[in-house]
């Protein structure tokens, strides 16, 4: 079983910076892609960013120039880098993994347990 584990959600003011990280643990035979996606009070998941396994990203247009994300393959390991944070910017972030589990060909997503970012005026 695959499990991601994220950390570095938390309080911060308008302006300011997060880092968020998750690893992915467990049995798997690879990961593809790997994503940060959120959801605000009241309203959908979104995606936020993501990273294929050869570092290819796409954003959201809301976070582009703001978030930068990342991968170490090696570490099954993602983080989201977020500068210039806003208001708007406050959710629960969601880690997410697009990993072989049962055979090398058969890809599922594999989801985090969410941690909360609130940004502060």
């Amino acid at each position: 079983q695959v499990q991601l584990v994220e950390s570095g959600g938390g309080l911060v003011q308008a302006g300011g910076s997060l880092r968020l990280s998750c690893t992915a643990s467990g049995s798997m035979f690879s990961i593809n892609a790997m994503g940060w996606y959120r959801q605000a009070p009241g309203k959908q998941r979104e995606l936020v960013a993501r990273i294929s396994s050869g570092g290819s990203t796409n954003y959201a247009d809301s976070v582009k120039g703001r978030f930068t994300i990342s991968r170490d393959n090696a570490k099954n390991t993602v983080w989201l880098q977020m500068n210039s944070l806003k208001l708007e910017d406050t959710a629960v972030y969601y880690c997410e993994a697009v990993a072989a589990v049962t055979t090398p060909y058969t890809y599922l997503e594999v989801w985090g347990q969410g941690t909360l970012v609130t940004v502060s005026s």
